[in-house]
C-alpha cells in the first residue's frame, strides 16, 4: 500500500524544497525547526527513502526528493486553483478565463486569437496555462480550465472535442541557403543535410523521421529540442534545417528564416477542449469564436503560402 502522507507533511516538504533550509521552512510555515526536523524525518520513514542529503549542516535535494516535487508543486497549484475559484464564487464574479493549451500554441496561435478577443472585450481577463500532453487532457477531464486547445484527435473524459484547425508541417530554412531556390521540398532534399529535430519521443519527430526512412533519406542530425520555437531559433543561427508546425514558422518567418511546403503531408492539427461537468465560463463563446475566426485566417494565410 502506498504511504499515509498527510497534506502538512507535504506543505513542509515544498517549503524546504523552496527555501532550501529548516530556518526560512518554519517562517513560512508558522512552525518550529525542531518540528520541521521531525515532521521530515517522519515523511522519509513513511516514503522509505531520504529526500535530502546533509551536507555541512545544509539540505541538498536528492534526485528522488526533486522528482516527488513535481508531482506536489502539480497538486498545490490544482489547490490554488480551486482556492482561486472559491474566492471568484464569493464575490459572484465571473472572474478570470482559464485557457490551457500546448507551449507551442501559447507563442503562435493564442496571441493572434486574444488580439481578436480584447479588441471586442478589452476589459476581459484571461490567464494561460502552457501544458504539455498528456498533463493537458488529464486537466480538461478534471474541469480545471474553461478551455483547452491541444493537438489531440481523440476527446478526454468529460471533454467535447471541436477540431479547430488542420494544416500540414513546414520547412524552415537559414537565408541564403541552398534549398530555398526551390519552392516546395521534397524527402530527397534533404539527403546529407544538417537537421534540427524535434525530441525524440515527439509524434511529429516520429512522423518526420517515417517519411525519410521511407523514401531511404539520410540526413545529418545534429541538434534536437523539444520546442519548434527553440529548432526556429537555431535555424534562424544557420545551424541547420528542419521540419516544424506551421504556426510556429508562420510566427517567427522573416528574413533571416525562409519557409517552405513540404511535397508529402504531415498533418498538423489543432483541436479545441470544452468540459462537459463545468458550467461554462460566461465569456468562453466569444473567445472561442476569436479562436475559430484566427484559424480561419491562418488557413488561408498558409494556403497562400504554399501556392
Amino acid at each position: 500500500m502506498p504511504p499515509a502522507l498527510t497534506h502538512r507533511q507535504l506543505a513542509i516538504f515544498r517549503a524546504i524544497m523552496q527555501h532550501g533550509n529548516l530556518s526560512r521552512a518554519a517562517e513560512v510555515t508558522t512552525s518550529s525547526q525542531p518540528t520541521l526536523s521531525r515532521e521530515l524525518a517522519r515523511l522519509e520513514y513513511l516514503l522509505g527513502f531520504d529526500l535530502f542529503d546533509r551536507v555541512r549542516g545544509r539540505l541538498r535535494p536528492t534526485v528522488r526528493a526533486l522528482a516527488l516535487m513535481q508531482e506536489v508543486e502539480r497538486s498545490f497549484v490544482g489547490l490554488d486553483q480551486i482556492a482561486a475559484r472559491a474566492q471568484e464564487l464569493r464575490t459572484m464574479s465571473t472572474g478570470r478565463l482559464r485557457l490551457a493549451c500546448l507551449p507551442a500554441l501559447a507563442q503562435a496561435f493564442v496571441p493572434s486569437a486574444l488580439g481578436a478577443f480584447t479588441q471586442a472585450l478589452p476589459q476581459a481577463a484571461v490567464s494561460i496555462f502552457p501544458e504539455e500532453s498528456p498533463w493537458l487532457e488529464q486537466a480538461m477531464s478534471e474541469q480545471r480550465f474553461d478551455l483547452g486547445l491541444s493537438e489531440t484527435q481523440q476527446a478526454p473524459t468529460g471533454v467535447t472535442l471541436k477540431p479547430l484547425l488542420q494544416v500540414n508541417e513546414v520547412a524552415v530554412l537559414p537565408r541564403g541557403h541552398a534549398l530555398a531556390r526551390f519552392d516546395v521540398l521534397t524527402p530527397q532534399h534533404f539527403e546529407g543535410q544538417r537537421f534540427i529535430s524535434l525530441a525524440v519521443d515527439d509524434s511529429y519527430r516520429q512522423a518526420i523521421d517515417h517519411m525519410f526512412a521511407q523514401a531511404g533519406v539520410s540526413r545529418t542530425m545534429v541538434l534536437e529540442t523539444a520546442s519548434a520555437a527553440a529548432v526556429c531559433a537555431m535555424v534562424r543561427q544557420g545551424l541547420g534545417v528542419a521540419i516544424v508546425n506551421p504556426l510556429t514558422a508562420l510566427a517567427l518567418a522573416g528574413p533571416e528564416l525562409l519557409v517552405r511546403p513540404l511535397s508529402v503531408a504531415i498533418a498538423f492539427q489543432v483541436s479545441l477542449l470544452l468540459p462537459e461537468l463545468a458550467a461554462p465560463h460566461p465569456l468562453r463563446d466569444a473567445l472561442v469564436t476569436a479562436m475559430e475566426t484566427t484559424a480561419e485566417e491562418m488557413q488561408r494565410t498558409l494556403a497562400l503560402q504554399n501556392k
